[in-house]
């Protein structure tokens, strides 16, 4: 069921939390499936709905400090530095792990990836429920990520008890993950950009992909991807007859020959660009199209994140 989020029916979304229930909510960057995060059986909840695999950690989201200590054994300084500039907001940190968490969170790993959500929304029903919530994006495993509580109904439907409707999430792409290490180290590219990092960190190290068991979400080679083939490619290297039956997701241009066509941003700006990525191949993916090609994007700031979730998008090449 799609409500929206009525005072009553945050309340109401918080008892489904605290009683092991799932809600699907939104976040500034895209909606998620939640659970409370202390109660093993409510987060098995989770798996089942998104059938993901259990070796696939999750992150927790908190309301404030206090919750925070409850999932974090500590936090260190070069933690404190990345909260103070950065939460609540799109960031998660990679912290040791309390016991207090079950090891079906973490996929046994001694660590825990821990944000506090900017989202009114979000904040407001954590706080009510009491609880630190669990909650990876409210899709299947490996599909296109949701930005619009439409997308989570048509994909999760009554598998999801409570769905909380906040519109459109304004950032798009999810949050980016850093592990607190005695160097930090960037797990995923998304919604703060590596400059920003860089700017409080003075050096990152990369390691954002796993070809055997993710320390974070969103560490598969294949993820976030349409059941419509997908492959990156400028236009003019498609050729006209290939077109005819394909969409095209551009980046600021409308390209010649294609069925249909999503531009992300008209004015070339990439915080656009990823405000409406994944909206726009949820788009295209209903067309009953051939195949989508994707323009690449230039690659700094928020374009890392959007290349890399369209590069996870195309590991099966599209036809042409």
């Amino acid at each position: 069921m799609v409500v929206p989020p009525t005072p009553e029916n945050l309340e109401r979304a918080a008892q489904i939390i605290r009683q092991g229930g799932l809600v699907a909510f939104p976040t500034e960057t895209v909606y998620g499936l939640g659970a409370n995060a202390l109660d093993a059986s409510a987060v098995a909840k989770i798996f089942e709905a998104k059938q993901r695999p259990s070796f696939d950690p999750l992150i927790v989201h908190v309301s404030d400090r206090a919750m925070l200590a409850e999932v974090a054994r500590e936090v260190p300084a070069m933690a404190e530095k990345l909260m103070e500039r950065f939460w609540p907001g799109p960031l998660t940190l990679v912290l040791p792990r309390s016991e207090r968490v079950p090891g079906l969170v973490t996929s046994g790993l001694p660590t825990v990836a821990v944000r506090m959500p900017a989202h009114p929304v979000a904040l407001e029903l954590i706080r009510r429920a009491g609880v630190p919530v669990a909650a990876p994006s409210a899709n299947p495993f490996g599909y296109l990520s949701p930005t619009r509580a439409e997308h989570v109904e048509r994909m999760l439907g009554e598998r999801v008890d409570l769905i909380l409707d906040g519109g459109r999430t304004a950032l798009g792409v999810e949050s980016t993950i850093v592990l607190i290490a005695e160097r930090p180290v960037l797990l995923r590219y998304g919604a703060v950009t590596v400059e920003e990092l860089e700017s409080i960190l003075g050096s990152v190290e990369l390691q954002v992909r796993s070809l055997d068991k993710p320390l974070v979400p969103g560490q598969l080679p294949q993820h976030y991807a349409p059941h419509t083939p997908i492959c990156i490619a400028p236009p003019e290297t498609i050729p006209l007859e290939v077109r005819k039956k394909a969409g095209y997701l551009a980046f600021q241009h409308v390209p010649k020959g294609f069925k249909v066509v999503k531009v992300l941003s008209p004015t070339g700006s990439l915080v656009e660009a990823a405000a409406h990525l994944f909206e726009a191949l949820h788009q295209l993916d209903r067309l009953g199209l051939e195949a989508i090609y994707a323009e690449p994007v230039p690659e700094e700031g928020l374009g890392r994140a959007i290349m890399d979730r369209l590069r996870r998008a195309s590991s099966t090449a599209a036809p042409s």
